[in-house]
């Protein structure tokens, strides 16, 4: 039995990650009563970064879940780089939370107030104006209802207010955003950047853009390098829901916080033609609610977003709300990553660095930009991220020796390494979706998702050139040992990046989504996490949808307002 609240919200919000934690703050802002809803448990600015500054010996199996406990309860989430003992509390427990892989699929998933933005590595790039002509241009995916001009004033309020730090570059294929100070680069990385450069005119190595502080916002201190980010930051350095977003929200008198709370439905009324507010399973209790608002924004993450929308079934919607093209949950994307190369660099033992730089090196895209730089085996193209630096005493697990004379030697660091690893647009295929299962139930009883995602061909041949390019820097900036890799045989998925699945376009007979994250089929519902995506580009892709969910929020309040809603 449905408890039906008897608050009606003028907007309910579903996740608190990256697009549901901007959605919050943007209406509450504009004047919204909101109602968010997470799945996942509080965490507490501060006080909930249980493991942030505790050494590996500090903690009881020095940073390692146990192998047992591993497989049982993490076998997907393990394999992501963030997950550890120090941060397996903010992951989803695989054994709790199920799901079909009719095709390998890695589904990397939060399970707390913020979601992945506690988490992320805060890399952050704007696509390009080609970014969003890349589908009409090649004839892969269906066009995107916006381009670059339209979005960039968005991207310029997200950068002053998320606080990115980078270096200008003038590039046309990786516009230029409103940059606090850029990071340093360190001795390593500005040899490869100065000898790639002079051997590849057409390649730009620069410091990573990323949403860490450099200069102070307000209360928000610059990074002072302590690390590893993805257990929390208690001086608010670095970008998240929980630190930045939700105290703004708050802070309006117009925020209503629900954890533990499960959204399963999205209700429709079939004489009004709207969404009248969704179904919730409380996940403490079990009990379950109906919350109205005059209007619903998904931000679950792509695929639970294409989840909760699959299950909202009606009389005008049988195949799921909003699904009258047929493309809900069709159409998922992933970067493809896991390939470039490693290399020793000789020298410069008397150099190191300081603290822990949340931030590395980026190579932009080089590849398919005109004439002159096309590559006959694939479309598209890819960008590089790396970084270089000394072996610590970790080492010392694959040393001879033992006693003191061993435990001196590891006093000293040891040679400077670096890596190079790409990044891949894939392209939208039909054929790569995700689905309700027909027989599979969740704890809940409700239908799991059943995924079909395959690499194809493009990523193949593009994966190719990517790790060959690698190796081709690193030995044109004087590298030694250099090691190519390829781990093709790593399902889709492990790049976090998940897009697709409620893809944005011009045409309602062919994308759920118009140019303002609106539903062609229900006018007061929108979509503003990586499900609108309508092509991946290479580059990270949360700066963009923290934009579109500005961009479709200050829409949205607009109408609800004017009574267009």
């Amino acid at each position: 039995m449905n408890i039906q609240s008897k608050e009606r919200f003028d907007a309910i919000v579903v996740g608190s990650g990256m697009s549901g934690g901007w959605a919050m703050m943007e209406l509450c802002r504009l004047g919204l009563k909101t109602l968010v809803l997470e799945r996942g448990r509080m965490v507490r600015h501060i006080s909930d970064y249980i493991t942030e500054h505790k050494h590996p010996w500090e903690l009881p199996h020095r940073g390692r879940v146990p192998p047992a406990t591993a497989r049982e309860h993490y076998p997907i989430q393990r394999k992501t780089y963030a997950f550890s003992e120090s941060t397996r509390h903010f992951f989803m427990r695989d054994s709790e939370h199920p799901y079909v892989q009719e095709e390998p699929y890695t589904w990397i998933q939060a399970n707390v107030v913020g979601g992945r933005s506690l988490m992320w590595a805060r890399q952050s790039y704007r696509l390009s104006p080609m970014d969003f002509l890349a589908n009409l241009e090649d004839g892969h995916g269906v066009d995107w209802p916006i381009r670059y001009e339209d979005l960039a004033p968005w991207y310029d309020y997200v950068e002053k207010t998320i606080g990115v730090s980078g270096q200008a570059e003038g590039l046309p294929h990786l516009p230029d955003g409103i940059f606090q100070k850029p990071m340093d680069m360190n001795v390593v990385e500005r040899q490869l950047k100065d000898r790639v450069e002079k051997h590849f005119p057409e390649r730009v190595v620069t410091i990573g853009r990323t949403a860490t502080l450099t200069e102070a916002i307000g209360d928000r201190a610059a990074c002072h390098y302590c690390g590893p980010c993805e257990r929390g930051c208690s001086t608010s350095s670095y970008y998240s829901t929980v630190s930045v977003a939700l105290p703004k929200a708050q802070a309006t008198g117009n925020l209503t916080l629900q954890p533990d709370s499960l959204v399963c439905q999205v209700n429709y009324d079939e004489t009004t033609g709207r969404a009248t507010g969704v179904d919730v399973i409380d996940q403490k209790t079990g009990g379950r609610r109906t919350f109205n608002g005059r209007m619903v924004f998904l931000c679950a993450s792509s695929m639970n977003t294409a989840r909760i929308m699959l299950m909202s079934r009606s009389r005008s919607f049988p195949d799921g709300i909003a699904n009258t093209s047929g493309a809900l949950g069709h159409y998922l994307m992933d970067h493809h990553y896991h390939v470039g190369a490693n290399a020793v660099f000789e020298g410069h033992e008397d150099r190191y660095y300081q603290g822990n730089r949340p931030n590395g090196i980026y190579i932009p895209r080089f590849r398919n930009l005109g004439p002159e730089t096309h590559h006959p085996a694939f479309v598209r193209g890819y960008g590089f991220q790396g970084s270089a630096s000394r072996q610590g005493w970790g080492r010392g697990q694959s040393m001879s020796g033992f006693g003191a004379e061993f435990k001196h030697r590891l006093r000293t660091p040891g040679s400077w390494r670096m890596g190079l690893g790409a990044f891949g647009e894939t392209l939208p295929r039909y054929d790569n979706y995700c689905a309700l299962d027909p027989v599979k139930r969740d704890q809940w009883g409700l239908p799991v998702l059943r995924f079909h995602v395959t690499r194809d061909e493009n990523d193949r041949a593009m994966r190719q050139d990517m790790m060959e390019t690698a190796a081709e820097m690193l030995e044109a900036a004087g590298a030694k040992e250099v090691t190519p890799y390829d781990t093709w045989q790593d399902a889709p998925g492990l790049g976090n990046h998940e897009m697709g699945a409620a893809r944005m376009g011009r045409n309602p007979a062919t994308s759920v989504l118009n140019a303002y994250n609106q539903c062609h089929d229900v006018p007061n519902l929108f979509v503003t996490d990586g499900a609108c995506m309508t092509s991946s580009a290479c580059q990270n892709p949360s700066l963009t949808y923290m934009a579109l969910t500005a961009r479709a929020c200050d829409y949205a309040a607009e109408h609800l307002k004017e009574g267009r809603l």
